[in-house]
């Protein structure tokens, strides 16, 4: 079964979260990721608001995990420390 890669992000250093960005885009295209949603607008109807929203779709939840544990991702994550509050999740979906 597929899996979404689901983050809520307050950014806090513009310039930082930049070179996550661009690292993360990668790791998660050479795990077989595609955005579905990236910082586009939203509703917030319950739970703590965050004003940049993204989803990736992945093969599955162990592919997405593994990109997550990545030596490429980690070292892209290294620039979002201190650059962002966050929550990240990866969810199985029905399909």
């Amino acid at each position: 079964m597929g899996a979404l890669w689901i983050a809520h992000v307050t950014v806090t250093d513009e310039e930082a979260y930049k070179k996550y960005a661009a690292g993360a885009t990668v790791a998660i295209a050479e795990h077989g990721g595609t955005f579905i949603a990236r910082g586009g607008r939203f509703v917030q109807l319950e739970g703590k608001e965050r004003p940049r929203n993204v989803v990736a779709r992945f093969p599955d939840v162990e592919t997405a995990e593994k990109c997550y544990h990545s030596a490429e991702y980690q070292a892209a994550l290294e620039h979002a420390r201190g650059a962002s509050e966050r929550e990240l999740m990866i969810v199985e979906t029905t399909d």
